[in-house]
């Protein structure tokens, strides 16, 4: 499936460790028209080097941020919460929107993803449909329906 592409531009940054879950997201906004330009990263570790374009990515504008980061919260190397943290603590990144997309049912993740700045919290469903509406609702909202001071 498209979307995986290897620009250094995205309007919606995907963060997730979970290929079947990458791809579904994926499909979900391409079913809406909201996937003209997603990149999906693996892990904490390259959504970080993405997103401050360090690394595999030190070529990319800091300048050009996603307008929305859709990020799972369980990830090997680098957690989702400390992605969250990272991004909220920095001038230059805090005003992206973070909207997380997890299976994480806990409280304390829920609490603690709110204190770090995330601006949503989606528990990922278990059957297609209800995944798709969720990431479409998403979506449409972070991308078409949301407005910033930039």
């Amino acid at each position: 499936m498209d979307g995986i592409g290897e620009s250094n531009e995205a309007k919606v940054l995907l963060v997730e460790d979970s290929p079947q879950d990458a791809q579904l997201t994926m499909r979900a906004l391409k079913e809406h028209n909201l996937a003209d330009n997603v990149r999906w990263v693996k892990d904490g570790a390259e959504a970080l080097d993405f997103i401050f374009a360090q690394g595999a990515y030190a070529s990319r504008s800091l300048s050009s941020q996603p307008k929305v980061i859709m990020l799972d919260l369980k990830m090997p190397k680098v957690s989702g919460i400390e992605v969250l943290e990272k991004i909220k603590a920095d001038e230059r990144t805090k005003k992206i929107p973070v909207v997380i997309l997890t299976s994480s049912q806990e409280d304390v993740d829920l609490k603690r993803t709110y204190e770090l700045g995330a601006n949503s919290y989606i528990v990922k469903p278990v059957d297609f449909d209800n995944f798709s509406k969720s990431v479409a609702d998403a979506g449409l909202y972070w991308l078409i329906l949301n407005k910033t001071s930039e």
